[in-house]
């Protein structure tokens, strides 16, 4: 399990059908350091509300409201997120929005950039503010260039970076053990987690480890965004969720792909 958030969850989820998980946390989260970028966002959302606010991930919802918090704005920050018009990605950040006692206008049909473009192109968009919350610190040229040619004026707000997680022996003893095949499947949740791994794989010169090991052993994907980095990778993906994209319905994936499979005999999924 490469996934550092949730790791304990989603781990304690397959051993109790019966898995025995290698745990290897590629990335963790953090806040964005420095935080004077991101206050000054809410503080902009506060003073003149956006019109239109797109959130990517539910984990930036949670780190703007702990910004706000450390800030004093917390009151002022919710009530400025209640009255702007809200388009979320996926459930994530729907999620995060219904903690707060708040849901977005409008969602994207799929949870891809793509999905968001696809639910904007049906509004008025010239010369409206739309401030946009990044998935990690990725600048997303193919939305931000979409908003520009419409007119909009973009305000991205990056609340958290991705951070390395497991040491980088950890995970060249990783991609040993992919290399050697004692790895039945790995289910990865972030593109980030697909970054660390090749990044690390070609400093130390075993590709060819990663990319035999890989195609060696069944690949889980939490969604069709992860997917797509994989498969642009050379990675064949084994299974991934068919609607709702997070952690039960992966393991529920795993599941039916290893209770379908009979070439490994009913050997459990490490």
């Amino acid at each position: 399990m490469p996934e550092a958030r949730q790791l304990d969850v989603l781990a304690s989820l397959l051993e109790r059908r019966g898995a025995r998980v290698l745990r290897c946390p590629l990335v963790s989260i953090r806040d964005a350091d420095p935080a004077d970028p991101v206050v000054a966002w809410i503080e902009r959302l506060i003073e003149r509300p956006h019109d239109l606010l797109i959130f990517f991930t539910g984990e930036g919802v949670t780190r703007l409201l702990g910004f706000a918090e450390r800030a004093g704005l917390r009151e002022p920050f919710v009530a400025a997120l209640a009255g702007t018009p809200k388009l979320t990605r996926g459930p994530k950040p729907k999620r995060a929005l219904a903690v707060l006692g708040l849901a977005p206008a409008l969602e994207a049909v799929e949870p891809t950039t793509q999905g968001v473009l696809a639910a904007l192109a049906g509004l008025e968009l010239r010369g409206r503010r739309v401030g946009v919350q990044l998935y990690g610190s990725e600048p997303n040229p193919a939305l931000m260039d979409y908003l520009g040619m419409r007119g909009a004026v973009a305000d991205a707000v990056a609340p958290y970076t991705y951070a390395s997680a497991a040491d980088d022996d950890e995970v060249a003893a990783l991609i040993d053990r992919l290399g050697r095949t004692e790895i039945d499947a790995i289910a990865f949740t972030s593109k980030s987690q697909i970054d660390r791994l090749w990044k690390l794989a070609r400093q130390r010169g075993i590709e060819a480890d990663l990319e035999r090991g890989l195609a060696a052993t069944r690949v889980a994907a939490i969604g069709p965004v992860v997917a797509a980095e994989l498969e642009a990778a050379g990675v064949e993906v084994a299974c991934m969720p068919a609607e709702s994209f997070h952690m039960k319905p992966l393991v529920s994936a795993l599941e039916e792909l290893f209770g379908k499979d009979p070439k490994d005999g009913g050997r459990p999924a490490s």
